[in-house]
């Protein structure tokens, strides 16, 4: 009897494949396969945010110890303005942590959703590309922590700004988003090279007319620098635009070596 349900499944699955022998996926399936990835992307996220709030002593001292040359001259370098900030920013930051440690994730769902439309000669290049991603993820958040968001906050608190008169009296809120907002865009952001890199090695892009448009990509990247940057001053908007101009020809660099995106 067993013998037999075997026998048939076999029959039943060779059916399927002489009617679907490319595997040809319908809208239904599409969205389904869509459903079941975001599932997936959420899992991770909530998990991540989890860890986040698991260790969030931890994290909140690697924000606010950023702020702790500011002398306010009341004992504190932040200060909570309502009863509630305290709980908000402990939600905020177990979301921002959250989507910046789960990132991984998006990524391979994206990449996987994408799997069936693409070559298999070209799935080396985008495993390669995820793997350049985290570091181009590490390279801007260390970029943004050790380097930017320190000179901005010297920047923005020098004396030519601030008399010394003056007394400082930092929101803890506005603060500690300061900081998140900012690495989070920092990470996002400098995945841009990348996308760009494999959008060429796909031949989705030919690299000449990518060069030959580079005067408007630098305006919109110095433009995309100002927007994404939560400090209005210019010195922290070049010093996120600069690392992208530079990723970006060094990504036509990359191209031409390997002759990506070749007409």
């Amino acid at each position: 009897m067993r013998a037999k349900n075997n026998k048939a499944m076999e029959e039943s699955e060779a059916g399927r494949r002489g009617k679907n022998p490319e595997k040809a996926m319908t809208v239904l399936d599409h969205l389904q396969e869509l459903r079941n990835r975001f599932i997936v992307s959420l899992l991770a996220f909530l998990g991540a945010a989890i860890i986040a709030l698991v260790f969030y002593d931890t994290i909140i001292d690697l924000f606010t110890s950023q702020f702790e040359s500011i002398q306010s001259g009341l004992g504190a370098s932040l200060f909570s303005s309502s009863i509630a900030e305290g709980f908000i920013v402990q939600l905020k930051t177990a979301a921002i942590s959250g989507l910046i440690l789960s990132l991984p994730v998006h990524l391979v769902n994206a990449i996987a959703f994408i799997f069936p439309g693409i070559d298999k000669k070209y799935r080396r290049i985008i495993v390669a590309g995820l793997v350049v991603s985290f570091f181009l993820a590490a390279f801007g958040a260390y970029l943004a922590y050790f380097r930017i968001i320190p000179f901005s906050i010297r920047f923005l608190t020098n004396a030519v700004f601030i008399p010394k008169r003056v007394g400082m009296l930092l929101n803890y809120q506005q603060s500690t988003s300061y900081v998140l907002s900012f690495m989070l865009w920092a990470i996002i952001t400098f995945q841009f090279p990348l996308v760009l890199e494999i959008l060429l090695a796909l031949k989705l892009l030919k690299r000449k007319a990518v060069f030959r448009a580079g005067r408007y990509v630098i305006v919109g990247i110095v433009v995309l620098s100002a927007v994404v940057t939560p400090s209005v001053d210019p010195v922290s908007q070049l010093s996120i635009a600069l690392p992208l101009v530079v990723l970006f020809f060094a990504a036509l660099l990359v191209a031409k070596l390997f002759k990506w995106g070749e007409d």
